[in-house]
């Protein structure tokens, strides 16, 4: 099998293939050897239209991998794709979808026709992506393949089963898109509570079964209804909130391939800073708080640290340092004032606020809905019970946050080769726009320009990894964060380095920045 191994930033390796079945034939070869040998490091492995993701949790490790990758292509035939699976998942589905008429007018087949065309092949779970509990489909009718509609909706109800291209698939949740919707299903995609949390996984087999009525007994979206900030053992009550305070910890890598992005916290320095200086173990949750406004009053004694951007933190009026262990008396309150300069503050608590763990992690994902929801007023925070000895300081080193302008180091890849000018990305100032959160950064300047035989060809879905910089058809670049989505249609030229990321998580709107090339990491 040929093949292409493109860059992904510092700890991740795009292969390339030819076709779908070339796909789902490497990745039958990477199950195969997972957890094994030079593949022992891989984290996670994403199928797409033509094109793996493995990516891996050590940088040093990614050289390995990459070496190990390029030896099994050749020895990879397409008939050896996926294995039949044990079972096959019949799922029941109203055919009263709003664009089935329109369907089968693209088609030229009757509405009974399409019906009967969508439930007379079993279909193949060819990669996720989306939303966790999404599969792409594949292996249908080919009378079946229709174009996207002209104009996405704006609200698709969950359990829209669509159409799209060779695929067809289903919303787990409520969301925006663009598929042509020919039926609705009451079968629950997506439960983090069953193993695996998926009901469709890649290389499965799929079966449409038509059917009068829906099943109101079945729920649909178990993302809507997470449990809520924990009220036992209350350490902590939250007065006001600002703009945006959430848990967050190492994210939930591992689960990319069934559409659920790690997450974790924006900035990971600030984030490991505030745990270290009150004594937790890697890993333990903590708040981020978006521009400052979180007040908190202690029901018992902790100790707490706020790192990230100085948000002028004071207990009972008093100021107290930045970046450094507070002890907090059962009656006090601290309260985060409005940072001078960066975006995110980070609060740890000595023990570990103890939240719901959802697929092993307590971060909130903005994107997907997994985790537990923002914090309200009124919420009561549990704190778990101190281990480590604290650290002999009295603060750490304070970041210097620029003003007006970040650099923001770039790794070049995977499709750096559309652009006509790689340049123009290196030698422009960049400003952030208002459409900046967690999911991505847009920034404003001059468009980039594509190569000229590349103008109005897009590519198939592919992966993508934290700080990619995708670049869509108007030429203006978005930069993707910690609840990005695991696949996107557009070239990503180039993967900014895990600093870099933390460095942009402190970015404001308005704020300007500029990419430099670094060198690839050896991997």
């Amino acid at each position: 099998m040929d093949g292409r191994l493109l860059p992904c930033g510092e700890r991740a390796l795009l292969i390339e293939v030819d076709s779908l079945d070339a796909v789902l034939a490497l990745r039958t070869a990477l199950a195969s050897v997972a957890g094994h040998g030079a593949f022992t490091p891989v984290r996670d492995v994403v199928p797409a239209a033509t094109t793996v993701l493995l990516s891996v949790d050590d940088p040093d490790a990614l050289a390995g991998v990459r070496e190990a990758a390029a030896a099994l292509l050749p020895g990879l035939d397409i008939a050896t794709g996926p294995t039949d699976p044990d079972e096959t998942v019949e799922i029941s589905v109203r055919y009263d979808g709003e664009d089935l008429a329109e369907v089968a007018r693209i088609t030229g087949l009757a509405p009974a026709e399409v019906i009967a065309a969508h439930t007379g092949r079993d279909w193949t779970v060819a990669f996720g992506g989306f939303a966790p509990g999404f599969a792409y489909l594949v292996g249908g009718d080919e009378r079946l393949q229709v174009p996207r509609r002209a104009v996405p909706r704006t609200r698709v109800p969950p359990g829209a089963v669509g159409l799209a291209g060779p695929f067809s698939g289903i919303y787990p949740r409520a969301s925006p898109g663009g598929w042509q919707l020919i039926g609705s299903t009451e079968v629950t995609l997506w439960d983090a509570e069953r193993t695996p949390p998926a009901l469709l996984q890649p290389g499965g087999r799929v079966r449409f079964r038509a059917v009068d009525e829906k099943r109101p007994e079945r729920g649909l979206d178990k993302l809507d209804h997470q449990v809520a900030g924990p009220d036992r053992r209350s350490a902590l009550t939250v007065l006001t909130t600002g703009p945006l305070a959430l848990f967050v910890d190492e994210g939930r890598p591992g689960y990319a391939a069934v559409g659920v992005s790690p997450s974790g916290a924006a900035d990971r320095t600030a984030y490991r800073l505030a745990n270290r200086l009150v004594g937790n173990p890697s890993g333990a949750a903590a708040l981020e708080i978006t521009l400052g406004g979180l007040a908190l009053r202690a029901a018992s004694s902790c100790l707490v640290a706020v790192t990230g951007a100085d948000c002028a933190a004071t207990v009972d009026g008093r100021p107290v340092t930045h970046a450094g262990p507070v002890y907090l008396r059962p009656g006090q309150t601290l309260r985060l004032g409005v940072p001078s300069a960066g975006l995110r503050s980070y609060l740890a608590v000595a023990g570990g606020f103890e939240v719901p763990l959802i697929l092993g992690s307590a971060s909130s994902d903005t994107l997907s809905g997994l985790g537990p929801p923002r914090l309200d007023p009124g919420d009561r925070l549990a704190v778990g019970t101190a281990l480590a000895p604290l650290l002999s300081v009295d603060s750490a080193p304070r970041a210097q946050l620029p003003e007006t302008e970040r650099r923001l180091d770039v790794l070049p890849g995977p499709r750096s080769d559309w652009l006509a000018d790689a340049a123009e990305l290196f030698g422009r100032r960049w400003r952030l726009s208002e459409h900046s959160d967690r999911v991505g950064v847009r920034v404003w300047g001059e468009p980039l320009r594509r190569r000229l035989e590349l103008a109005g060809r897009e590519l198939p879905s592919e992966p993508m990894v934290r700080g990619s910089i995708q670049v869509p058809p108007d030429g203006r670049p978005v930069i993707f964060g910690a609840d990005h989505p695991v696949t996107g249609g557009y070239p990503v030229v180039g993967v900014l380095t895990e600093t870099a990321n933390d460095a942009l998580a402190q970015a404001r709107p308005g704020d300007w920045v500029r990419f430099r090339r670094v060198e690839q990491h050896p991997g």
